[in-house]
């Protein structure tokens, strides 16, 4: 994965830091209790205690991180393959970059595949902090609106939680992110065909699907 730029290693290291500076402080105001020099040692304690709990946080944010990728440019983020099973049921194999393909049924005449992005703002642009983004869900759907209503559908979640979401952070308490510039969600959809073949990309507008062999141009051009 390429998740970690340069930045974030030196922010790694800046939380490291952290630990270290907290780590001591708590050490030291133990010793200093137990001397019974309470008031510089409470201080010293308080101080450590929050320095970690702070840390705690930061390291429980970059695990959540984790579950994203990083968007540099306009680029490929899955692949996706269809096997018919039958009449509006299929299996579906979908591959990212750099991770383990994932196999899944779907039911409907279509699929859709949806996005998260984070972008920055302010401090964390300038620290070089590319955008961010974790295809979320995998879904089926059908043409008819009557039969999306009324028929059989499957949704199948393809990320992986972990930590602290930015994304549901910022829905809470975005007035106190302010170096996060947008969050934003993005869909693609095609239709589901015999041995087709797409390509999804992730552009600055969002999500971007392409066939990428004929079974999946004909369905394209068959789609109504």
């Amino acid at each position: 994965m390429e998740n970690l730029s340069a930045p974030n290693f030196i922010l790694i290291a800046a939380l490291i830091i952290v630990v270290a500076i907290g780590g001591s402080f708590l050490l030291m105001g133990l010793r200093r209790l137990i001397r019974g020099k309470f008031l510089s040692g409470s201080g010293l304690s308080l101080s450590g205690a929050g320095l970690l709990a702070l840390a705690a946080v930061a390291v429980a944010l970059f695990a959540g991180l984790y579950t994203y990728q990083r968007l540099t440019y306009e680029q490929t983020v899955a692949e996706l393959r269809f096997k018919r099973i039958a009449d509006g049921h299929y299996q579906i194999r979908i591959t990212e970059p750099n991770r383990a393909a994932q196999t899944f049924q779907l039911q409907g005449d279509e699929w859709q595949l949806d996005a998260r992005i984070i972008k920055w703002h302010g401090a964390a642009n300038l620290l070089g902090l590319d955008p961010f983004y974790r295809l979320e869900r995998l879904s089926g759907r059908y043409r008819d609106a009557r039969q999306e209503q009324n028929r059989p559908r499957r949704v199948h979640a393809i990320a992986k939680d972990a930590g602290l979401d930015l994304w549901d952070m910022t829905q809470r308490y975005g007035r106190w992110l302010p170096w996060l510039d947008a969050t934003y969600g993005s869909a693609t959809y095609m239709p589901m065909a015999e041995d087709a073949r797409y390509q999804v990309r992730l552009t600055t507008t969002g999500l971007l699907a392409r066939p990428s062999n004929p079974a999946a141009e004909l369905a394209v051009a068959n789609w109504r």
